[in-house]
């Protein structure tokens, strides 16, 4: 593709940006700015131009999620080469390349799940621990290891952490210690083990360590916004004293600190390297003026990056609705999705945000009594379907014999041969199977008209290996954390309470500001339509709730 063609449907400042092709390259890009498009385009830019090796770039990101769609745009732009992985991936890769080598022995297995291990150790040693308590060990874990603590170091720091509900700090210890002693006992490790691991061996193994930098040379740090202490020390190792580096990200959208994210990274580049250049991304194409002059409330104090500007078309101005119960605001807010859903809207198109897994069931509830399809982020996955799994065994099969038929024939008798048929069923039962098959022909049509079954049956691996999942034709209830990324033209932000939002152990101001970076995150994912509610009563816990702080901002 001509260098130039690449860069005719960017606007000025994101071509500004994808033509700075020598490093250090820092893009501070709001939400819904593009900032996908501009470093896609960079990078096939760079290569065009023979600035970049395709095969010596690497894009790093940190979601399985993000991946794919950062690997899908960039096959498009013909940039294939280019290796797209998260940290843990990238990582992974490499101790399992080296481990047997210099050890002599078997790469450790990653454990699946914190939760069901210290579940186990926790029964082992009598100590009463319910689900929440185990969600909030597994990620204190996760903590410690991201900030490069050792568990000396951590029981040093102990006292001026936030208590793990339910456990006195001793028994916080003991169990951290525990769960350690057992992965060395079963030969298992983590996923921030991997990360721990590598950094270790590049810097204890010369071997390795210009092995590892030889690899690759061009590096490209998406969400940057959220990277650890742990994941920047292994990203100075795989540098070394080079600076072919461009990071993308929003301080405003830093809303992983419990897991050790932090945007000081982000907001020191300029000052950490030299001659670096920083560009800001600020045109908004995602929500139409009104609901980005309604996020920029909610930042308008912080010194982080310029207010965000749409000149898109104008839409409605975003509401905040007071309900006495909450069933009052699920009934209201699963009718309005009704209404739209009648009046021609997809359901895809529509998402319903809380802060926490619990608030959903209420939504859930009266969706469900409106016959209004809805898919829970985080329920069974895509690729563990069974009709998935067995069409995929079929078009592995066929992709390796010689056929002439196209691919999008080909999928299309499979997914007969397993039930689904060109007439959407009206039954819901069968709704869920039939779109599920139908999916893939999606993908064979987003793969382009060049694409053979094998590189259909190689896509499929990768997206079941990195979990890019297709949208499914239902509302969306998700957590703001899990929603982060994504994005629907009608968007209900709910349960906007003190104890919900801000959250309850949300007590000093860093983490204050924290929970209203998650109301912008949350703000910003809707593209035409906003609706923000809160309830005063919830009966099922019979308590009385205040509104949340952060809606007085955008009250002005």
């Amino acid at each position: 593709m001509n260098p130039e063609e690449l860069l005719a449907n960017l606007d000025e400042a994101q071509g500004q940006a994808a033509m700075a092709l020598v490093g250090p390259v820092c893009i501070l890009a709001g939400a819904g700015t593009g900032k996908t498009r501009t470093i896609t385009h960079r990078l096939a830019y760079g290569i065009a131009k023979g600035q970049f090796a395709a095969n010596r770039a690497l894009v790093l990101t940190y979601t399985n999620r993000a991946a794919g769609e950062l690997r899908a745009r960039l096959q498009q732009l013909g940039a294939g080469l280019v290796s797209v992985k998260t940290f843990h991936a990238a990582a992974l890769s490499q101790l399992q390349y080296f481990w047997p080598s210099l050890t002599g022995a078997l790469t450790p297995r990653v454990i699946e799940s914190k939760a069901r291990l210290l579940h186990e150790i926790a029964m082992r040693e009598k100590i009463a621990l319910n689900g929440d308590s185990i969600r909030d060990l597994a990620s204190e874990i996760e903590w410690r290891k991201q900030n490069l603590l050792s568990l000396e170091e951590y029981e040093a720091r102990l006292t001026a952490r936030p208590a793990v509900s339910g456990l006195s700090a001793k028994k916080n210890l003991a169990l951290q210690t525990a769960y350690e002693n057992e992965k060395l006992k079963t030969q298992t490790i983590d996923w921030e083990d991997v990360l721990i691991l590598m950094l270790g061996m590049i810097r204890a193994e010369a071997s390795v360590r210009e092995h590892v930098r030889s690899q690759y040379r061009f590096f490209t740090v998406d969400e940057y916004q959220d990277i650890s202490a742990l994941q920047h020390a292994l990203l100075d190792e795989w540098l070394g004293e080079r600076s072919d580096l461009c990071v993308v990200g929003d301080p405003n959208q830093t809303i992983f600190s419990f897991t050790g994210a932090t945007n000081a990274f982000l907001l020191g580049f300029g000052s950490r390297f030299e001659n670096s250049q920083v560009f800001e991304l600020l045109k908004n194409y995602r929500s139409t003026p009104q609901i980005v002059a309604f996020a920029n409330r909610l930042t308008k104090d912080q010194d982080t990056i310029s207010s965000l500007y749409s000149e898109g078309k104008p839409g409605s101005v975003p509401r905040i609705r007071e309900f006495e119960t909450l069933a009052d605001e699920a009934v209201h807010v699963a009718t309005e999705i009704k209404k739209l859903r009648d009046a021609g809207t997809a359901a895809k198109d529509i998402a319903v945000l809380y802060r926490i897994n619990g608030q959903s069931e209420a939504f859930e509830n009266e969706l469900a009594k409106l016959g209004v399809e809805y898919v829970v982020r985080g329920g069974q996955r895509f690729f563990q379907r069974p009709e998935i799994q067995s069409a995929i065994r079929v078009i592995r099969a066929e992709a390796a014999v010689e056929s002439e038929k196209k691919p999008f024939e080909a999928v299309a008798d499979i997914i007969r041969s397993l039930g689904w048929s060109a007439k959407e069923p009206t039954d819901p039962k069968l709704r869920e199977k039939w779109e599920s098959l139908n999916s893939l022909l999606e993908i064979v049509d987003e793969l382009g008209s060049d694409a053979t079954l094998v590189d259909m049956a190689r896509e499929l691996d990768e997206r079941a290996r990195s979990q890019h999942e297709p949208t499914r034709a239902a509302v969306t209830l998700a957590t703001i954390h899990s929603a982060k990324g994504l994005e629907w033209p009608v968007v209900f932000v709910v349960g906007l309470t003190e104890g919900y939002l801000p959250i309850s152990y949300a007590k000093t101001e860093a983490e204050i500001a924290e929970e209203r970076r998650l109301l912008y995150v949350a703000v910003t994912r809707a593209e035409k339509q906003l609706n923000l509610s809160w309830a005063k009563f919830d009966p099922a816990r019979e308590l009385t709730r205040q509104r949340s702080r952060f809606l007085t901002l955008l009250d002005s």
